[in-house]
């Protein structure tokens, strides 16, 4: 399986990156549209919409086409996300930081992101920085 086929997990920023027509690097666009996403990086994406001034019909037609595989946020994931604080504090993730890299660990595929601080993190899950 290439890279490009591999399975993906997205963070927020790289949603939003392709939502607001941001460049990427080698990284291919495409393979966001129905990528996996956590509920939290979900929530977390049509907020960050509704505050860039979109009303809610607006955020979520924006989404609706991505065709996302939205993982719902459990205790398994909530205890997963928990336990990558203390290795991602010093990078200064947030839970949804941490959520997107607990979901990408539970579906085994890589977790997607524009945040470059992720790169420099070993938690055991492959990340792949959009530029």
């Amino acid at each position: 399986m290439s890279e490009a086929d591999a399975e993906i997990a997205v963070d927020a920023s790289a949603v939003l990156a392709l939502l607001q027509g941001e460049r990427f690097g080698a990284f291919d666009a495409e393979r966001i549209v129905g990528a996996w996403i956590s509920a939290v990086n979900f929530s977390e994406v049509l907020a960050k919409l509704r505050d860039g001034g979109l009303s809610e019909d607006e955020a979520d037609q924006a989404v609706d086409g991505l065709d996302f595989r939205i993982v719902p946020f459990d205790a398994s994931l909530a205890r997963a996300t928990a336990w990558l604080l203390p290795s991602t504090r010093r990078a200064g993730l947030s839970l949804g930081d941490r959520a997107c890299l607990a979901t990408a660990a539970a579906l085994g595929a890589s977790a997607a992101t524009a945040d470059r601080a992720w790169a420099r993190l070993d938690v055991g899950t492959k990340v792949e920085l959009i530029r």
